[in-house]
């Protein structure tokens, strides 16, 4: 059999036995729920399981370190996220180099952030926030889900672009930051926009903007950020990494899979139902998507003289 034949019957043959999704985030997160929609749609189309396995701690990095050590095989997969880009520049010392040693399958998706206030902060707007911080300059906390989260880098890069200072107070987790928002000891957060909906639509909070350029399908009538900061442009996304000598063959097609699951209707009204859109693309899209990632977080990282060991 000719190289080329004997590759197609590997990836033809794949899966011959349950695959490992590794998620660096705790059962019940939005990345897990994301990963679960499109492991179960794997699981479906391949004929065998996708087993989801939570690997919390060290935003992400334990996770990620259990998937650099495994074969390269196709049978053990990292859901990926912003934490991994970031990560690769907040962290002095990592055992592992994300770029080099991870191979890109697929993007999945794109979510929003939406910045939020507590209601009794006098402003209603962007600019007035602009204006109340640079009039009250370390006064106002901001909330995130802990150091290097994408909440809080979606508010070190509003500081940098908007030349405003902010006291950031980090959190375990979302939940904990929301509940000090709501009761107004901290005043401002970006929080991912799945986890904030029913807290905006009832009144808790005060949406200012979303994060991306273009409005969310979820608060149509919240405007985005880049309309009073041009340029900014952040948001929560996932996708999907292999060992780095994980066959091409494989890569390939798991990638037609996870973008057939994309293009499905259900899927895609699953995912809209979360805030989300779909990040469709090749293997070398999501490669360069997550070269992107990593220098735009890492000059965020610089600028705020964040740094964990």
């Amino acid at each position: 059999m000719s190289p080329a034949a004997s590759r197609l019957a590997r990836a033809q043959a794949y899966p011959a036995r349950p695959v490992r999704f590794i998620v660096g985030q705790a059962a019940g997160s939005g990345s897990d729920i994301f990963a679960r929609l499109m492991g179960q749609w794997l699981s479906d189309r391949l004929g065998q399981p996708f087993i989801v396995e939570n690997r919390p701690g060290a935003t992400g990095n334990l996770a990620a370190e259990a998937v650099v050590r495994a074969p390269g095989d196709g049978y053990t997969v990292l859901f990926v996220n912003n934490s991994n880009t970031i990560n690769a520049t907040l962290f002095e010392k990592l055992d592992f180099n994300f770029i080099r040693d991870f191979a890109p399958v697929a993007g999945i998706l794109s979510v929003p952030c939406v910045m939020e206030v507590n209601p009794a902060l006098p402003v209603r707007t962007v600019p007035e926030f602009i204006a109340y911080a640079k009039a009250n300059p370390g006064k106002i906390n901001m909330a995130s889900a802990g150091t290097g989260s994408t909440s809080h880098m979606c508010g070190e890069l509003f500081k940098f672009m908007a030349g405003v200072n902010l006291i950031h107070v980090p959190y375990r987790g979302t939940s904990p930051a929301l509940v000090d928002l709501i009761a107004g000891q901290v005043q401002v957060m970006f929080d991912v926009i799945a986890s904030s909906k029913e807290y905006v639509s009832s009144g808790r909070l005060r949406a200012l903007a979303v994060t991306t350029v273009n409005r969310s399908n979820v608060l149509p009538d919240i405007p985005p950020v880049s309309d009073f900061v041009p340029g900014y442009d952040a948001s929560a996304w996932g996708g999907i990494c292999a060992p780095k000598d994980t066959p091409a063959e494989i890569i390939v097609r798991l990638n037609t899979e996870i973008n057939a699951g994309l293009a499905d209707p259900t899927v895609k009204a699953r995912l809209a139902d979360l805030g989300a859109t779909v990040l469709p693309g090749s293997p070398d899209e999501f490669g360069r998507f997550l070269i992107n990632e990593t220098e735009k977080w890492g000059k965020v990282i610089k600028f705020s003289g964040t740094k964990l060991d």
